[in-house]
């Protein structure tokens, strides 16, 4: 039986132990927070991945190259890193909910014109622009709930945040499968791009139900209009260590997110092109890698909590460069090793992220964190976003498989930059 009971210290305080109680240590405030950054990162994995899950139509619909099909992912990425970077500043300067608002509007606006694209060209403007909301989200609403959380619970509280993605990952996987089984391709990947409309929902919560916890609403009081609000140029100063940090840590998102996003962009189009799987075959097989993502972001969170944020990360970095060398080693015909090795793949490359949201945000004070996050996490997204595009080139003689090998280089890097980088666990938030 689990016990999901307070405990008594020996001081005679009682101190909840349960399974659940980071959830309820945030209190009513930061529970509504919890909902809306949980839905706006959930829904921002759901319109990132209906491009990839709809790569094999739109390549065949616009007659694109595969480096021309990479280059829609490294231009979502590269334009997400303006969008992140801008929103962190937003957030210091104007809040973290107004923020979030403005992301999850501006993604789910773009991602439905992209259904509307007539030529190859307009749908790399409307996923750039895409990418804009697509950057500033995660950094928003990690730190929005980062705020709230206490030191104690807060790895575990924000990694649940962080499996939002898996499950808006999996609901994308869902619906490209029913829509690519019942309607012609031609007009499928463009239905597929309709649904990002999902998100416009969730701005009407954030706007009535959340707001900024305490510490943010007195630090962005003060600094609104002054000298004191976020800024690039504060990120870098060298008072406090803060350029030393900022450095090492873009480093690390650089690594972490180039392993990543290889995988995730054509990890589709490597089953269906080179394993020959079917449509539904495809999605059986992510919903594996899927699954194996979600209880990576949760047991991630919890070993953040207990490892501390940089062991974390070191151990699932090698794991996940393991996972990817097996992944795309495996000869043809094993399908079924390529189905039993898709859980691990999934798990570790999702339980890497699982410490980034508490590790930036502790990094950082009140004053910048959100221009920090915002920052180092997108800023190097854009950089890693061209492992993807370098893939898309060589996968034209080497194969989809062979260019793969390429996303475990990413997660080398992300091992060596946690040398530049103190441990926070443990650190509460000024």
């Amino acid at each position: 039986m689990i016990n999901d009971a307070p405990s008594t210290t020996a001081t005679g305080v009682e101190q909840d132990t349960g399974p659940m109680a980071w959830y309820r240590a945030l209190g009513p405030r930061g529970r509504r927070a919890f909902v809306g950054a949980f839905g706006g990162y959930g829904l921002d994995a759901y319109d990132f991945y209906v491009l990839p899950l709809g790569m094999v139509a739109i390549a065949g619909y616009f007659g694109l190259t595969t480096g021309q099909t990479g280059l829609l992912t490294t231009v979502t990425l590269v334009v997400s890193a303006v969008g992140g970077a801008v929103a962190g500043v937003l957030a210091d300067r104007i809040g973290r909910v107004r923020a979030l608002a403005i992301t999850v509007t501006t993604y789910a606006v773009f991602t439905v014109l992209c259904g509307c694209a007539p030529n190859y060209e307009t749908l790399l403007v409307f996923r750039a622009l895409q990418g804009l909301g697509f950057g500033g989200e995660w950094a928003v609403g990690a730190i929005l709930v980062a705020e709230y959380t206490t030191a104690r619970h807060r790895g575990r509280t924000v990694a649940v945040i962080q499996s939002s993605w898996a499950v808006g990952w999996g609901l994308a996987v869902l619906v490209s499968t029913l829509v690519f089984e019942y309607l012609d391709p031609d007009l499928a990947w463009r239905v597929l791009f309709w649904t990002g409309v999902l998100p416009a929902l969730l701005v009407v919560y954030v706007r009535r139900n959340v707001r900024d916890a305490d510490v943010a609403t007195a630090r962005i009081g003060r600094a609104r209009g002054g000298a004191g609000a976020g800024s690039f140029t504060a990120i870098f100063r060298r008072e406090g260590g803060l350029g030393r940090t900022t450095l090492f840590a873009s480093l690390l998102a650089t690594g972490v997110q180039g392993g990543y996003y290889t995988l995730s962009t054509w990890l589709p189009s490597y089953l269906r092109g080179e394993r020959g799987l079917t449509v539904v075959g495809t999605g059986g097989y992510l919903a594996l890698l899927i699954s194996g993502a979600f209880a990576g972001y949760l047991t991630g969170g919890y070993l953040t909590d207990r490892l501390g944020r940089k062991r974390n990360i070191a151990l699932f970095a090698l794991l996940s460069a393991g996972c990817v060398l097996a992944y795309t080693n495996i000869p043809a015909g094993a399908d079924g090793l390529l189905l039993v090795l898709g859980f691990p793949l999934g798990f570790c490359m999702s339980a890497i992220f699982s410490g980034f949201g508490s590790f930036l945000s502790e990094l950082y004070p009140t004053a910048v964190r959100g221009s920090g996050q915002g920052f180092t996490y997108n800023t190097r997204r854009a950089v890693g976003a061209f492992f993807p595009t370098l893939v898309g080139f060589l996968a034209a003689s080497w194969g989809v498989g062979g260019a793969l090998v390429f996303g475990a280089v990413g997660y080398g890097v992300a091992v060596l930059a946690l040398l530049g980088l103190p441990e926070t666990r443990g650190r509460e938030l000024t």
